[in-house]
Protein backbone atom coordinates (compact mmCIF):
# COMPACT_ATOMS: atom_id res chain seq x y z
CA UNK A 1 0.00 0.00 0.00
CA UNK A 2 1.19 3.67 -0.78
CA UNK A 3 0.39 7.16 -1.01
CA UNK A 4 -1.63 8.85 -3.99
CA UNK A 5 -0.24 12.54 -3.88
CA UNK A 6 -1.82 14.95 -6.04
CA UNK A 7 0.52 18.24 -7.07
CA UNK A 8 -0.61 21.02 -7.79
CA UNK A 9 1.16 24.28 -9.73
CA UNK A 10 -0.34 27.47 -10.86
CA UNK A 11 -0.43 27.85 -14.82
CA UNK A 12 2.40 30.22 -15.61
CA UNK A 13 3.44 28.93 -19.18
CA UNK A 14 2.32 32.20 -20.35
CA UNK A 15 5.02 33.83 -22.56
CA UNK A 16 3.97 37.40 -20.62
CA UNK A 17 5.55 37.55 -17.19
CA UNK A 18 2.31 39.76 -16.46
CA UNK A 19 -0.32 37.47 -17.61
CA UNK A 20 1.31 34.95 -15.43
CA UNK A 21 1.39 37.12 -12.35
CA UNK A 22 -2.16 38.28 -13.14
CA UNK A 23 -3.44 34.29 -12.96
CA UNK A 24 -0.83 34.02 -9.54
CA UNK A 25 -3.09 36.65 -8.05
CA UNK A 26 -6.44 35.26 -9.67
CA UNK A 27 -5.70 31.85 -8.06
CA UNK A 28 -4.90 33.48 -4.48
CA UNK A 29 -8.38 35.41 -4.84
CA UNK A 30 -10.59 32.21 -6.06
CA UNK A 31 -8.88 29.33 -4.31
CA UNK A 32 -7.61 31.02 -1.51
CA UNK A 33 -9.45 34.03 -0.26
CA UNK A 34 -13.33 32.47 -1.57
CA UNK A 35 -12.69 29.08 -2.24
CA UNK A 36 -14.39 28.55 -5.51
CA UNK A 37 -10.97 27.38 -7.81
CA UNK A 38 -8.65 28.67 -10.61
CA UNK A 39 -6.31 28.01 -13.21
CA UNK A 40 -4.50 24.84 -11.87
CA UNK A 41 -2.35 22.21 -13.64
CA UNK A 42 -2.04 18.76 -11.59
CA UNK A 43 -0.42 16.04 -11.20
CA UNK A 44 -0.39 12.32 -9.60
CA UNK A 45 2.39 10.81 -7.95
CA UNK A 46 2.83 7.52 -6.73
CA UNK A 47 5.71 5.22 -5.64
CA UNK A 48 8.82 7.06 -6.05
CA UNK A 49 9.76 10.47 -6.68
CA UNK A 50 7.93 10.80 -10.56
CA UNK A 51 4.50 12.74 -11.16
CA UNK A 52 2.15 11.86 -14.15
CA UNK A 53 0.47 13.93 -16.24
CA UNK A 54 -0.76 14.73 -19.76
CA UNK A 55 -0.68 17.70 -22.53
CA UNK A 56 -0.60 18.60 -26.19
CA UNK A 57 1.15 17.03 -28.45
CA UNK A 58 0.98 16.90 -32.27
CA UNK A 59 2.29 13.04 -32.47
CA UNK A 60 2.20 10.02 -29.51
CA UNK A 61 0.65 9.70 -26.42
CA UNK A 62 0.01 13.16 -24.00
CA UNK A 63 0.95 11.13 -20.82
CA UNK A 64 4.20 12.12 -19.43
CA UNK A 65 6.31 12.29 -16.52
CA UNK A 66 8.67 14.58 -14.83
CA UNK A 67 10.32 14.38 -11.19
CA UNK A 68 7.66 15.70 -8.73
CA UNK A 69 6.81 19.63 -7.92
CA UNK A 70 9.41 20.31 -10.75
CA UNK A 71 7.50 20.49 -13.85
CA UNK A 72 9.43 23.53 -15.63
CA UNK A 73 6.93 25.01 -17.33
CA UNK A 74 4.64 26.19 -14.42
CA UNK A 75 4.72 27.05 -10.64
CA UNK A 76 4.30 25.05 -7.95
CA UNK A 77 1.75 25.74 -5.47
CA UNK A 78 1.15 22.44 -2.83
CA UNK A 79 0.59 18.93 -2.83
CA UNK A 80 -2.78 16.79 -0.81
CA UNK A 81 -2.45 13.14 -0.21
CA UNK A 82 -6.01 11.76 -1.82
CA UNK A 83 -5.32 8.42 -0.49
CA UNK A 84 -3.70 5.13 -0.75
CA UNK A 85 -3.77 2.21 -3.40
CA UNK A 86 -3.29 -1.45 -2.91
CA UNK A 87 -1.59 -2.04 -6.23
CA UNK A 88 1.56 -2.81 -6.87
CA UNK A 89 4.16 -0.98 -8.73
CA UNK A 90 3.91 -3.30 -11.73
CA UNK A 91 0.17 -2.84 -11.94
CA UNK A 92 0.15 0.85 -11.71
CA UNK A 93 2.42 0.53 -14.81
CA UNK A 94 0.15 -1.42 -16.57
CA UNK A 95 -2.42 0.94 -15.79
CA UNK A 96 0.02 3.99 -17.56
CA UNK A 97 0.60 2.06 -20.53
CA UNK A 98 -3.52 1.56 -20.69
CA UNK A 99 -3.69 5.51 -20.18
CA UNK A 100 -0.79 6.14 -22.87
CA UNK A 101 -2.67 4.62 -25.36
CA UNK A 102 -5.61 6.29 -24.50
CA UNK A 103 -4.81 9.67 -23.78
CA UNK A 104 -3.17 11.07 -27.92
CA UNK A 105 -1.55 14.40 -27.22
CA UNK A 106 -3.84 15.18 -29.84
CA UNK A 107 -6.94 15.21 -28.18
CA UNK A 108 -6.04 17.80 -25.53
CA UNK A 109 -8.89 19.96 -24.31
CA UNK A 110 -8.69 23.09 -22.40
CA UNK A 111 -12.18 22.47 -21.06
CA UNK A 112 -13.07 18.63 -21.74
CA UNK A 113 -9.80 16.72 -22.16
CA UNK A 114 -6.90 18.31 -19.80
CA UNK A 115 -4.55 17.43 -17.37
CA UNK A 116 -7.13 17.08 -14.49
CA UNK A 117 -9.85 15.21 -16.50
CA UNK A 118 -6.61 12.68 -16.54
CA UNK A 119 -5.65 12.81 -13.11
CA UNK A 120 -9.26 12.10 -12.30
CA UNK A 121 -9.16 9.20 -14.59
CA UNK A 122 -6.50 8.23 -13.17
CA UNK A 123 -6.87 8.07 -9.80
CA UNK A 124 -10.07 6.71 -10.10
CA UNK A 125 -8.10 3.56 -11.81
CA UNK A 126 -6.03 3.30 -8.67
CA UNK A 127 -8.82 3.54 -6.49
CA UNK A 128 -8.54 6.57 -4.54
CA UNK A 129 -10.66 9.27 -4.27
CA UNK A 130 -10.87 12.72 -7.22
CA UNK A 131 -9.29 16.10 -7.13
CA UNK A 132 -10.89 18.14 -5.18
CA UNK A 133 -13.60 20.20 -7.10
CA UNK A 134 -12.08 23.46 -7.04
CA UNK A 135 -8.83 21.33 -8.76
CA UNK A 136 -10.68 21.94 -12.90
CA UNK A 137 -13.64 23.82 -11.82
CA UNK A 138 -13.26 26.44 -13.98
CA UNK A 139 -12.99 23.70 -16.79
CA UNK A 140 -16.71 22.62 -15.66
CA UNK A 141 -17.93 25.56 -15.76
CA UNK A 142 -16.91 26.39 -19.29
CA UNK A 143 -17.83 22.73 -19.57
CA UNK A 144 -21.20 23.97 -18.70
CA UNK A 145 -21.62 27.17 -20.63
CA UNK A 146 -20.61 25.40 -23.70
CA UNK A 147 -23.53 22.98 -23.01
CA UNK A 148 -25.89 25.79 -22.33
CA UNK A 149 -25.03 27.76 -25.27
CA UNK A 150 -25.72 25.01 -27.88
CA UNK A 151 -28.85 23.94 -26.10
CA UNK A 152 -29.80 27.24 -26.23
CA UNK A 153 -28.95 27.46 -30.26
CA UNK A 154 -30.57 24.51 -31.04
CA UNK A 155 -33.74 25.72 -29.40
CA UNK A 156 -33.65 28.72 -30.97
CA UNK A 157 -33.23 27.10 -34.41
CA UNK A 158 -35.80 24.65 -33.66
CA UNK A 159 -38.16 27.94 -33.00
CA UNK A 160 -37.56 29.86 -35.98
CA UNK A 161 -37.83 26.44 -38.10
CA UNK A 162 -41.36 26.40 -36.32
CA UNK A 163 -42.61 29.90 -36.89
CA UNK A 164 -41.93 29.87 -40.60
CA UNK A 165 -43.89 26.55 -41.01
CA UNK A 166 -46.83 27.83 -39.35
CA UNK A 167 -46.48 30.92 -41.38
CA UNK A 168 -46.16 29.13 -44.78
CA UNK A 169 -48.86 27.22 -43.62
CA UNK A 170 -51.43 29.82 -42.38
CA UNK A 171 -50.33 31.79 -45.40
CA UNK A 172 -51.55 28.67 -48.24
CA UNK A 173 -54.73 28.27 -45.93
CA UNK A 174 -55.17 32.01 -46.63
CA UNK A 175 -54.49 32.15 -49.90
CA UNK A 176 -56.82 29.38 -50.82
CA UNK A 177 -59.49 31.24 -48.90
CA UNK A 178 -59.04 34.19 -51.89
CA UNK A 179 -59.01 32.48 -54.58
CA UNK A 180 -62.59 30.81 -53.35
CA UNK A 181 -64.13 33.92 -51.94
CA UNK A 182 -65.45 37.18 -54.14
CA UNK A 183 -63.09 40.47 -52.79
CA UNK A 184 -64.50 43.68 -52.74
CA UNK A 185 -63.40 46.22 -55.56
CA UNK A 186 -60.76 48.81 -54.05
CA UNK A 187 -61.77 52.04 -54.49
CA UNK A 188 -61.06 54.94 -52.05
CA UNK A 189 -64.26 54.47 -50.06
CA UNK A 190 -63.51 50.60 -49.23
CA UNK A 191 -60.67 49.51 -47.73
CA UNK A 192 -59.18 45.72 -47.15
CA UNK A 193 -56.75 45.73 -45.31
CA UNK A 194 -59.29 43.06 -43.57
CA UNK A 195 -59.41 41.28 -46.66
CA UNK A 196 -57.71 37.38 -46.98
CA UNK A 197 -56.01 38.87 -50.06
CA UNK A 198 -54.01 41.65 -47.71
CA UNK A 199 -53.80 39.10 -45.12
CA UNK A 200 -51.79 36.47 -47.32
CA UNK A 201 -49.96 39.36 -48.62
CA UNK A 202 -48.76 39.85 -44.62
CA UNK A 203 -47.86 36.04 -44.15
CA UNK A 204 -45.64 36.04 -47.57
CA UNK A 205 -43.58 39.00 -46.21
CA UNK A 206 -43.47 37.24 -42.66
CA UNK A 207 -41.84 34.39 -44.73
CA UNK A 208 -39.90 36.58 -47.14
CA UNK A 209 -38.28 38.39 -44.11
CA UNK A 210 -37.39 35.26 -42.06
CA UNK A 211 -40.66 35.27 -39.81
CA UNK A 212 -39.57 38.54 -37.85
CA UNK A 213 -42.85 38.90 -35.15
CA UNK A 214 -44.71 41.97 -35.55
CA UNK A 215 -44.59 44.42 -32.44
CA UNK A 216 -47.93 44.59 -30.56
CA UNK A 217 -49.02 48.21 -31.79
CA UNK A 218 -49.16 46.23 -35.11
CA UNK A 219 -51.06 43.00 -33.72
CA UNK A 220 -53.62 45.21 -32.70
CA UNK A 221 -53.85 47.30 -35.33
CA UNK A 222 -54.35 44.20 -37.87
CA UNK A 223 -57.08 42.87 -35.42
CA UNK A 224 -59.34 45.95 -35.55
CA UNK A 225 -58.94 46.21 -39.07
CA UNK A 226 -60.13 42.27 -39.25
CA UNK A 227 -63.01 43.24 -37.22
CA UNK A 228 -64.45 46.01 -39.05
CA UNK A 229 -64.51 43.91 -41.82
CA UNK A 230 -66.53 41.40 -40.39
CA UNK A 231 -68.92 43.46 -39.14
Amino acid sequence: MTEVILNIYDVTNSDSDKTNNTIVQINKIFKDGIGIGGIFHSAVQVYGDEEWSFGYCEHGTGVFSCPSGKNPMYTYRECIVLGKTNFSIFKINQILRELSREWPGCSYDLLSKNCNHFCDEFCERLGVPKLPGWVNRFAHAGDAAVEIAGTTALRFRQAKTEIVSASKVAYRFLAGVTSNSSVASDSPGNSNRGTPRFQATWFKNLISNGAKPSSSSELENKDAAIFRQQQ
